[in-house]
């Protein structure tokens, strides 16, 4: 791996990192409870914890993980149906058609995991 792209992974990891702290006082009986919650899904008292959080943040602030993830999930056959179809063809795509299709998927992956939503619950 070239330098370049190593340094641009610990730039990535570090912007990442998880910094801020949230606490709270348990009871030796919560504590034992959650310790064997984490434990059957796998997870430290702290991932699972960190998970339960930003799960019921997410939920709470209307950003729902299911969503999201079929969001993205669509956006990327949007990309790949457009980007794959020049090149099964033999043609190439431009640096300007591959900037038009990134535009493309932005501005209308959302609007297709709604369609997607709406038929699900209809």
């Amino acid at each position: 791996m070239n330098s370049n792209v190593e340094n641009g992974a610990e730039a990535a990891s570090k912007a990442l990192a998880r910094t801020q702290t949230a606490s709270t006082k348990l009871t030796a009986a919560e504590f034992t409870e959650l310790e064997s919650v984490a434990t059957n899904k796998g997870l430290s008292p702290g991932e699972w914890i960190r998970e339960v959080l930003l799960r019921e943040v997410r939920q709470a602030s209307g950003r729902d993980p299911t969503e999201i993830l079929l969001t993205e999930i669509i956006g990327l056959q949007m990309f790949l149906t457009n980007a794959l179809a020049p090149i099964v063809q033999g043609d190439r795509m431009s640096s300007e058609q591959y900037q038009d299709l990134m535009r493309h998927v932005k501005t209308n992956k959302h609007k297709a995991a709604q369609e997607v939503l709406i038929q699900k619950k209809e």
